[in-house]
């Protein structure tokens, strides 16, 4: 069956580097793509060095186009609370700046609905801390350099910032969700 006949949606998720929810969601059953990029800011574009600076206010993110039929968008969002620490702002581990927020971007009502719920029916069961996660409308995605895309598949540990933090996201996220790899 071809996309032009499948109902694939788009979520935008930002969770810290941007390299570790991609490396775990192009792992994911159902979802057809990942790409990096940035959203949520103040200027009308985005790059890397922009981004890093702070003053754009864009985090940086991930979009993913999935099948609902094949993983649904309520899963999707139990892996993004299991990768990533919500409660925490504007900081994933050493990473620090509002780039590595921790946000939902939706981009219809039922998405909206289905986070605020998950946060209360998934997060605050995982995470004894307040959850500090940003649900906002979708507004704009700003695809990352392509240097950024599939990082973790193209250096992997070759870069000590994915043996120390990558690795052992998509460890734990391929022993806890084993039934969802691809």
């Amino acid at each position: 069956m071809d996309n032009t006949q499948r109902n694939l949606e788009k979520v935008t998720l930002g969770g810290g580097c941007f390299w570790c929810l991609e490396a775990v969601y192009l792992d994911v059953i159902g979802v057809e793509e990942v790409v990096s990029g940035y959203s949520g800011g103040t200027a009308s574009t985005a790059n890397y060095k922009d981004v890093c600076s702070g003053e754009t206010a864009h985090a940086e993110v991930v979009q993913l186009l999935f099948d609902p039929e094949i993983i649904p968008f309520k899963t999707l969002l139990e892996i993004f609370w299991h990768i990533h620490d919500p409660t925490t702002p504007n900081r994933q581990g050493a990473d620090k700046g509002p780039q590595y927020r921790s946000v939902i971007f939706y981009h219809n009502p039922e998405q909206k609905q289905m986070a605020e719920a998950s946060v209360r029916e998934v997060a605050e069961k995982i995470w004894p801390d307040p959850i500090v996660t940003q649900i906002q409308a979708f507004e704009a995605f700003y695809p990352a350099e392509n240097y950024h895309q599939d990082y973790y598949n193209k250096v992997g540990d070759r870069n000590p910032y994915c043996t120390i933090v990558i690795s052992p996201k998509v460890n734990k996220f391929r022993k806890t969700f084993a039934d969802k790899l691809k």
